[in-house]
C-alpha cells in the first residue's frame, strides 16, 4: 500500500508518515505521540521560561494555520510551516520568529509549487506546540494550554492574530451596491479555517483586542466594522 493511500485512510499526513518510516519502529514507539506529551525533556520544558513571548505568539498563529510537526531520528521534531511565495516578507517574519523562539536554530527552506516550506529541527518543538497529534487539526480537538493562553491570548493577542491572519486570513476590498444604486467599497478581514476550535482561539484574541467579529460562514470569521478594521490594519495590514 502506498504512503498516499495510508495517509488517505488514516488521516495522518504524508510528511508525518515519511518521518515515522525514517525514524524506525523503535524510535517512533518511544516518542511522545499524544498532544501535550513532553517525555523527552520531563514534565516542564525549560524553554518555556526563556521564550520571546511576542515571537512565540506569532509563531503559534502560523503553526495553527499552516504548520505541523514531524518526528525524525533520535526523537528530534521538525516544525514545518508553509508560506505563500507571493509574500516574501511573511516568510522572513516566520524565519525571524523561529530564531527568536529557539535562538541558534537553523531555518531551512523547501520549494513547493507556489509556496515554500520553512522548517526547523529541535526536540523542544513538541513542548512548545503540544497541539500536535495524529490526523488533521480540524478532525480533532485543538485547545491551548493555560501557559499558551496566558502568553498568546492574554498578553500578546495582537501577535497571535497577526500570525493567524498571515497564515489563513486575508484583507480584501468588499464592493457593494446600495439601495440607491450607488456602489461603494470598504475593507474587510477574513480568517478561514476548517477547525472550529482554531476559529474560537482567533475570536478570543479579537475579544481581547476589542475587535468586533462575526461568523460569516461555518469555517470563516469576518471583521468588517470600520473601527475594528482600523485596529487590524495597525496589527496586521496588507500581506507583504
Amino acid at each position: 500500500m502506498s504512503k498516499a493511500e495510508v495517509a488517505r485512510r488514516t488521516g495522518v499526513s504524508r510528511a508525518q508518515l515519511r518521518s515515522w518510516l525514517a525514524a524506525g519502529l523503535a524510535a517512533t514507539l518511544a516518542s511522545p505521540m499524544r498532544a501535550g506529551s513532553t517525555q523527552h525533556v520531563g514534565d516542564v520544558c525549560e524553554r518555556r521560561a526563556q521564550l520571546d513571548e511576542a515571537a512565540y505568539a506569532y509563531l503559534l498563529g502560523q503553526y495553527l494555520g499552516d504548520g505541523c510537526l514531524s518526528l525524525g531520528p533520535r526523537g528530534v521534531w521538525r516544525l514545518r510551516i508553509s508560506a505563500c511565495d507571493a509574500y516574501p516578507g511573511i516568510k522572513e517574519e516566520i524565519a525571524s520568529a523561529v530564531g527568536a523562539v529557539l535562538p541558534g536554530r537553523h531555518v531551512g527552506y523547501i520549494g513547493r509549487q507556489g509556496c515554500t516550506e520553512l522548517y526547523s529541527n529541535s526536540k523542544h518543538w513538541i513542548c512548545l506546540f503540544p497541539q500536535h497529534g495524529p490526523g488533521r487539526k480540524h478532525e480533532r480537538t485543538i485547545t491551548l494550554e493555560p501557559w499558551q493562553e496566558a502568553i498568546a491570548v492574554n498578553r500578546h493577542p495582537d501577535r497571535l492574530v497577526r500570525g493567524l491572519v498571515h497564515s489563513d486570513g486575508c484583507r480584501v476590498i468588499n464592493r457593494v451596491r446600495g439601495a440607491n444604486g450607488v456602489s461603494y467599497a470598504y475593507l474587510r478581514y477574513f480568517l478561514t479555517n476548517e477547525s472550529a476550535d482554531i476559529l474560537q482561539i482567533f475570536e478570543s484574541a479579537c475579544d481581547r483586542l476589542e475587535v468586533e467579529h462575526r461568523r460569516n460562514n461555518r469555517n470563516s470569521v469576518s471583521v468588517a466594522r470600520r473601527a475594528s478594521v482600523a485596529k487590524l490594519d495597525v496589527i496586521v495590514g496588507p500581506k507583504y
